[in-house]
């Protein structure tokens, strides 16, 4: 009992990690654990609309899992060009630590389940970074392109990075947030 309650108390770090995107109506950033949180359940309500049949616990789970190596990294923008390789090595360290709290069995589980996430080749991960990839991108829509704006992003950067793994997680979810990023662009949220 003791290991698990360490490890939950080890991720209320996730808290504590600034986001670049500001909640709906304050001046307050985000953080990994909200964002985390909010994408299961996009996800969770997403699930009709999932290309191909994917396990829903899964995903939920992967989307749990997916930035608990930011406690040690912290947050990084998702239109960043360089050093993710560095990055990715840092955060599997980190939740190789933090799984390796629990036991083993618990461990492994939740360790398998961030590296499926990472390889994006199951039904189950793909639809999972399809909700990831578009939270900030709803979120800036929604914030008349607060992140965007503070960070000089481009339309094309959004749509390069954001528009694959959506197409091919939730093809419906791209569909709706193109026309939005167009009309974003020609509201000058966009660089």
């Amino acid at each position: 009992m003791q290991n698990i309650v360490d490890f939950v108390l080890e991720l209320d770090k996730l808290k504590q990690v600034t986001r670049k995107t500001r909640v709906l109506n304050s001046d307050r950033y985000e953080n990994s654990a909200e964002h985390s949180w909010q994408i299961a359940l996009l996800a969770s309500s997403l699930a009709p609309y999932a290309v191909e049949a994917v396990d829903m616990d899964r995903v939920v789970a992967m989307l749990l899992v997916h930035d608990i190596g930011e406690i040690e990294t912290g947050d990084t923008i998702v239109y960043a060009e360089s050093g993710w390789e560095e990055r990715k090595a840092q955060e599997l360290a980190c939740v190789t630590r933090i799984f390796g709290m629990l036991p083993a069995e618990q461990g492994q589980r939740l360790l398998a389940l961030w590296n499926e996430f990472e390889a994006a080749e199951t039904a189950e991960a793909r639809f999972a970074h399809a909700a990831d990839r578009a939270m900030p991108v709803l979120l800036n829509l929604a914030n008349n392109g607060q992140s965007w704006r503070e960070n000089g992003i481009r339309h094309q950067q959004v749509v390069d990075r954001i528009g694959p793994p959506v197409r091919h997680g939730c093809p419906a979810l791209w569909d709706y947030l193109e026309s939005r990023l167009a009309m974003a662009k020609e509201k000058g949220w966009l660089a």
